[in-house]
């Protein structure tokens, strides 16, 4: 019986952000989102680096960029130069940059 009325209790990762955060189109969800954007790139570049079982520093020095970049890309970098990203992508981890947009 408790479970069931835990259950009851839960809410959608929507309407959790919806409560946390704001709703969709308010300035504090866009800037929430736009973080949320750059974080998932960081852990997408540190999760594809350990599956080459590359180090920071190995990644770097195959991309042409240094292990500082590297690290702060992976823990949250805000400004990232698109070239080097590119060539960490495909010059570093071997990979294939897609990218689209949404409207």
């Amino acid at each position: 019986m408790n479970i069931m009325k835990k259950e009851k209790n839960l809410t959608s990762l929507d309407q959790f952000i919806n409560d946390e955060i704001g709703k969709k189109g308010t300035t504090e969800r866009e800037k929430f989102e736009k973080e949320y954007e750059v974080f998932k790139l960081g852990v997408i570049i540190q999760q594809a680096r350990k599956e080459k079982g590359l180090t920071q520093e190995q990644l770097a020095e195959l991309a042409g960029t240094n292990k500082s970049y590297i690290s702060k890309l992976e823990k949250d970098l805000k400004d990232v130069r698109f070239s080097t990203l590119y060539r960490i992508i495909t010059q570093g981890l071997g990979g294939h940059l897609d990218i689209s947009i949404r409207l």
